[in-house]
């Protein structure tokens, strides 16, 4: 009987063995799907799709011009999502994004309200530069992103599954713009930097679009690929030195005894809600590259992305020229 338990035992690890790698061949068949379409941004298209595979929402800072809306458009497409997007704007309402309620009368003089759903209700939301919106606004994606509904006039209203908001922000131009509130930059799990791309990339960018014929995506994925995909996610094992070293980061990045020197330059720093991106997204990671469990390399390789837009630096500290994103290689180099 016990050879059986242990047969049994064995097959089982061998079907989760099997259907991670069917998944991971999946997500990498998206990864290089969009690579078709997106030029020269293999690191910004990896940090989308780990955020995406770890259930979260992303912050896309570039120049105008970088793709980050095309990248979105693409994503939706490739993941087999349904996609659609905001232009926020300083004059956006609240009821622009969720919906209204509109009164209605029936052939017989009855009246009732009904439901108009807004743009939120979709798998794949593209808040193009979120921070013109007003605060009041802004804050009506709040609930959504951390809930997975919205409340209009007192009714509860579920969102589809899955559902992820991808927005843009331009990071030079703030005139008449209102700087993200701390709790919302807290619920996108990454801030992805859109950088120019390199030489030969660009090159490529000018045959592919200015041709006759512009390259299209494929659908690489399902959205219930992708939600087996985030739950598998969930499931893969994280080894006790790289929860440690989770551990170690996070709670370095905060003002206190445990980040060393670099503690008095920071004013605040991330909460328990960074540490649980950070452990869903090396998972992610890991899968992205075929491994069935994530490394210390993984923990180094995020960091920045998942911390940065958590953390705040002191008045002296920004006086004396730190950046954020050199604290955080510091104290990533504790760890490596």
């Amino acid at each position: 009987m016990p050879a059986a338990g242990g047969e049994g035992l064995e097959k089982l690890e061998d079907m989760i063995v099997r259907a991670a790698e069917s998944t991971a061949d999946h997500v990498r068949a998206a990864k290089a799907a969009i690579g078709t379409v997106i030029f020269g941004q293999d690191k910004v298209v990896e940090q989308a799709l780990i955020t995406i595979l770890s259930g979260g929402h992303a912050l896309l800072l570039g120049v105008p011009g970088l793709a980050k809306t095309k990248l979105v458009d693409t994503m939706g497409t490739v993941l087999g999502l349904d996609a659609r997007r905001i232009q926020f704007t300083p004059d956006l309402m609240p009821s622009d994004i969720l919906g209204t309620e509109v009164l209605e009368e029936s052939a017989t003089g009855k009246r009732n309200f009904r439901f108009i759903s807004g743009p939120v209700f979709a798998q794949l939301l593209m808040a193009d530069e979120i921070n013109r919106a007003s605060p009041r606004t802004q804050s009506a994606l709040l609930q959504a992103m951390q809930e997975q509904h919205v409340t209009v006039a007192g009714t509860r209203h579920d969102l589809p599954k899955p559902f992820h908001v991808l927005a843009t922000q331009n990071p030079l131009e703030q005139e008449g713009t209102y700087p993200l509130p701390e709790a919302q930059l807290d619920r996108f799990l990454m801030e992805i930097d859109v950088t120019y791309p390199d030489r030969d990339s660009e090159r490529k960018i000018l045959f592919d679009t200015t041709g006759a014929e512009e390259t299209r995506p494929k659908a690489a994925m399902t959205a219930e690929d992708l939600m087996a995909a985030q739950r598998l996610v969930r499931r893969l094992p994280v080894g006790e030195s790289v929860v440690d070293a989770i551990l170690a980061l996070v709670r370095s990045a905060r003002p206190g005894p445990e980040g060393g020197e670099g503690a008095k330059l920071i004013a605040w720093g991330p909460s328990p809600r960074a540490s649980q991106a950070l452990m869903l997204a090396v998972r992610a990671r890991a899968l992205l590259d075929g491994r069935l469990a994530p490394s210390i390399d993984d923990v180094i390789e995020l960091a920045e992305p998942v911390l940065k837009h958590r953390m705040a630096l002191t008045f002296s500290a920004r006086a004396e020229g730190e950046s954020i994103e050199a604290v955080i290689a510091r104290l990533k180099a504790r760890i490596g």
